[in-house]
């Protein structure tokens, strides 16, 4: 057998192994970070939550999160994925069920905050887990599937969440304290079988043949290889990396978007159809994300298929954006088309974007670099709740808000087409298996 077929077949053998089980835990770890988007309707009738509340409490989570997400991921490298993810995920499914007990304004923030404690270094965690399985020729497709977790989320999690909001009354409980009870408990008893089922490099896969693991272990070392060429750095010296902060940027504006979606489109689908969050809600919720799904099958693969990642992903982010800014100004249906094409958008452009500083970024750079960028722009999550409220108490219009959150897409759209061309060629440069270096870098960490 030919080592091209070696890596192909240990490729395959590694995709069905890992990928639907990283989609499983990314699922768990979005529906309980965006499952108070389902429960606001019922926490601010139940315990008296206001609008500048929610906001506030919706985005502390990312407080936290970006403190604990440098030094998370450190350890993740350090440690090994499995032991790290499977403790990351434990926590924060407790903390996620805890959720069930707020009383108001203060234990509610509190417990998104802590949260956002326990979750951090997961996302980032698993970009990084992904380098150590999978060449750079396969990310875009790798990612595109992982990304599928977010659609899922609100396809699946939605309707539950939905249904057990409905359930208003069992068992002696509110349906938002049945909803957070179940999910949450779900990812701790994930995280348990993670410990188990996940793995942390080739060379240690039971499950791959010995042949298999040494060729790809030899071109995921050459990659890495071809990546340090360009030296080392000290830790503090990659927060100056213009590079670095101009990915963070992207995504900072990226995650206005996603996070305002995700907090807000089951509140502004129960405003068109005239009805409470429940079930019936949920299910119209998500269309949307069944047309994300569809798209993210075949549009980050084919980005890089056809070298034209920038294009794609600059056409994904307008599509959010604008789709996102129509549907406050037209009819219902028609708004429910506009979301459609505005989550798709967001979900489908960002697997295309982290293959940039995925492909930029490696070892030890990798395990910071990539954390340092999801820790900067996530704190997108909470300005997004935040800005969109104050929007729209001072221009006295829902559709100010709709402005913030389409702005960011369309923001992150220009700073995405600005991307060093530096960063487009190492990101994607030739498989190493095929003898060829990438024409630039990384910047390593010391």
């Amino acid at each position: 057998m030919e080592p091209i077929a070696e890596i192909d077949q240990a490729v395959s053998r590694a995709r069905r192994r890992l990928v639907p089980f990283l989609v499983l835990m990314y699922l768990l770890a979005y529906l309980d970070r965006a499952n108070v988007a389902y429960a606001k309707q019922a926490l601010q009738a139940s315990i008296g939550i206001s609008e500048a509340a929610f906001a506030f409490a919706a985005g502390i989570f990312f407080v936290g999160y970006a403190v604990f997400e440098l030094p998370s991921n450190l350890l993740l490298h350090r440690i090994g994925a499995r032991v790290w993810l499977a403790r990351i995920m434990v926590t924060w499914g407790l903390l996620a069920a805890a959720m069930a007990f707020v009383q108001g304004d203060t234990s509610f923030w509190v417990l998104r905050v802590l949260l956002g404690l326990a979750e951090a270094g997961f996302f980032p965690g698993v970009l990084l887990y992904l380098t150590y399985w999978f060449p750079a020729r396969e990310r875009g497709q790798i990612l595109g599937l992982f990304y599928l977790s977010q659609p899922l989320c609100f396809i699946l999690g939605g309707p539950v969440s939905g249904l057990l909001l409905d359930l208003d009354g069992a068992f002696g409980l509110h349906g938002w304290q049945l909803m957070f009870l179940v999910e949450g408990l779900a990812a701790s008893l994930v995280g348990l079988w993670a410990y188990f089922y996940l793995t942390d490099r080739p060379a240690k896969a039971a499950w791959m043949p010995p042949r298999e693991q040494a060729a790809l272990g030899q071109v995921l070392a050459r990659e890495e290889a071809a990546k340090r060429e360009r030296g080392t750095v000290k830790l503090g010296a990659i927060f100056r990396n213009p590079l670095l902060l101009h990915f963070a940027l992207c995504y900072f504006c990226l995650a206005i978007c996603g996070y305002g979606i995700a907090f807000y489109l089951p509140a502004q689908v129960s405003a068109l159809l005239g009805t409470k969050v429940g079930l019936y809600v949920t299910l119209v919720t998500s269309i949307p994300w069944l047309c994300a799904f569809g798209v993210s099958l075949f549009w980050p693969g084919l980005a890089l298929r056809t070298g034209r990642r920038r294009l794609f992903a600059v056409v994904s982010l307008l599509g959010a954006g604008l789709g996102m800014i129509a549907s406050g100004y037209v009819s219902p249906l028609l708004a429910v088309i506009a979301l459609c094409v505005s989550v798709a958008g967001l979900i489908s452009a960002q697997p295309i974007f982290w293959t940039f500083p995925m492909g930029y970024f490696g070892g030890f750079a990798a395990a910071g670099g990539i954390a340092i960028i999801n820790a900067l722009g996530n704190l997108g999550g909470f300005v997004a709740p935040n800005l969109k409220v104050a929007a729209e108490t001072w221009l006295g219009t829902s559709q100010a808000g709709l402005w913030v959150i389409g702005g960011g897409a369309l923001l992150a759209a220009a700073l995405l087409a600005l991307i060093p061309s530096r960063a487009d060629i190492a990101a994607s440069a030739p498989d190493s298996a095929a003898g060829d270096k990438p024409a630039s870098s990384e910047v390593a960490l010391a």
